[in-house]
């Protein structure tokens, strides 16, 4: 086994390894209905009540490999008989109630929803209640709490509701497929569907009489990812695995680190547009904040544009940690230069489905961008980078930058701009905490993330964003 943090990210990745490995083969309707079986080989479930139950989920999970619901324009899917563990969640009286005389909740709760047993016990009636956490607050035994799924707990633009049979539901006007609440739920109901078929079968075309290349755009995250083999080592699998060339998505980073840095010395305020999810949620939080994201595609946009308007006859495929690049690629303003978008979860179901063993593979190397460009991949980042741009380019402008680690954080920065009240000019916008290395599809996750970045970023400390830039030239 891998290292995955959870035992849920290693179920989806033995789904998406086989359905792969079927797909390689030409056998994959062929077999369809038997992949459930071929992970749950016995008669006893792993996992859930009943094998038929296990089996009949993993049934579900097999679509959302091959693409989901084609009629769901969100890249976040919720599998609904996978989604009936978790209680539904909101306020409840715990064994803390000490059955208290002044009964300071029934008072403070306006839809008489408070109710007492014979102990003088309180029982919330939760066809009455409206959530609104008044009786909570009023408690003086802090007896009231608030229960809410991790889903909803990882969803901070409030996009997940319940449904009436109680499956999470998720509305896709406020979703911005950040992933947080698939990473968050532990029974792996939420699940981002996988492009794996659709470059699969640009790799069997690009082996047969079709005549064209393929790029391999590969996130600067990628350094804090297979931890257990060498970055050298995973480049080569790339190529093994029928890619024409690796590029960084770092050089693209630093194409717009440069023009970026230039726009806003020429505008004095802006926002990043690197994070298609934080774009995402200006747009349907903040609309008319509009006008002052950055006019930039994001980094894997932009090198990608650059490559398909210098190649003929090629293919690009995003590799990274993020659910809402998947989103990004099918914007108008992106889907000429992205054909697919895989995760680092993908890619390591990918190259076991080929048997390929990174770790027995000779090194490659990687020297396209600049330290700045690399460190784009954790929060802070571009908000360096802007800083070297715009001293690299001799700009007379004070930057004044506001880095947002995660969307709550994101949220207060927009509201100070719309209030008059921000003191920055600038603002990095990541919706995940973290950064990218905070991403969903991630292999792993967590503080050490950040090292392995910062030290592949000091790998390039030779290299300034112009150097970098000017290797396009």
């Amino acid at each position: 086994m891998r290292k995955f943090d959870t035992k849920v990210q290693y179920l989806k990745y033995k789904v998406l390894r086989e359905v792969a490995k079927q797909a390689w083969a030409d056998t994959l309707q062929d077999n369809l209905l038997d992949i459930p079986k071929m992970i749950v080989p016995g008669k006893k479930p792993t996992m859930r009540c009943c094998v038929y139950k296990e089996r009949a989920i993993l049934a579900e999970r097999v679509k959302i490999a091959m693409g989901g619901n084609k009629q769901n324009p969100n890249v976040i899917e919720v599998i609904d008989i996978a989604c009936d563990e978790c209680p539904m969640g909101g306020y409840e009286v715990t064994n803390a109630c000490r059955g208290c005389l002044a009964h300071r909740c029934e008072d403070a709760c306006k839809f008489g929803a408070i109710t007492f047993d014979d102990n003088h016990v309180a029982h919330i009636d939760k066809t009455k209640c409206k959530e609104c956490g008044c009786c909570s607050k009023v408690c003086p035994y802090s007896a009231i709490l608030n229960y809410k799924r991790p889903c909803e707990t990882a969803c901070k633009v409030k996009a997940i509701s319940m449904g009436e049979d109680k499956q999470a539901c998720i509305n896709n006007d406020k979703c911005i497929e950040c992933g947080a609440c698939v990473y968050a739920c532990p029974f792996g109901a939420i699940s981002d569907k996988s492009f794996i078929l659709n470059v699969i079968d640009m790799l069997k075309g690009s082996h047969g009489n079709q005549n064209y290349k393929i790029y391999a755009v590969v996130a600067p995250s990628v350094s804090s990812q297979f931890t257990y083999a060498k970055l050298g080592q995973v480049i080569t699998g790339l190529r093994k695995l029928g890619f024409h060339t690796v590029i960084e998505a770092a050089l693209g980073a630093d194409m717009v680190a440069q023009a970026e840095s230039k726009e806003l010395a020429e505008k004095g305020f802006l926002t990043s547009s690197c994070c298609p999810a934080f774009v995402s949620y200006i747009e349907k939080n903040f609309p008319d904040l509009l006008p002052f994201v950055s006019h930039n595609l994001s980094p894997m946009a932009t090198i990608s544009k650059y490559i398909k308007e210098h190649e003929k006859n090629c293919k690009i495929v995003f590799i990274g940690p993020c659910t809402a690049k998947k989103g990004e690629a099918q914007r108008e303003k992106v889907k000429p230069y992205v054909d697919a978008v895989l995760t680092f979860e993908e890619l390591q179901a990918l190259f076991d489905s080929r048997e390929i063993d990174i770790t027995t593979l000779e090194e490659d190397v990687l020297d396209n961008a600049s330290y700045f460009g690399r460190i784009f991949a954790r929060s802070g980042g571009l908000a360096d980078a802007v800083a070297e741009g715009i001293r690299e380019q001799n700009l007379e402008f004070v930057l004044k930058p506001c880095s947002c680690d995660g969307i709550e954080q994101c949220r207060v920065a927009l509201l100070q701009k719309r209030a008059g009240k921000l003191q920055a000019n600038f603002i990095e916008g990541m919706a995940c905490v973290g950064g990218c290395i905070g991403g969903a599809g991630c292999l792993t996750h967590g503080e050490k993330n950040k090292a392995e970045v910062d030290k592949y970023g000091r790998e390039a400390l030779e290299k300034t964003i112009a150097d970098a830039v000017s290797l396009l030239k």
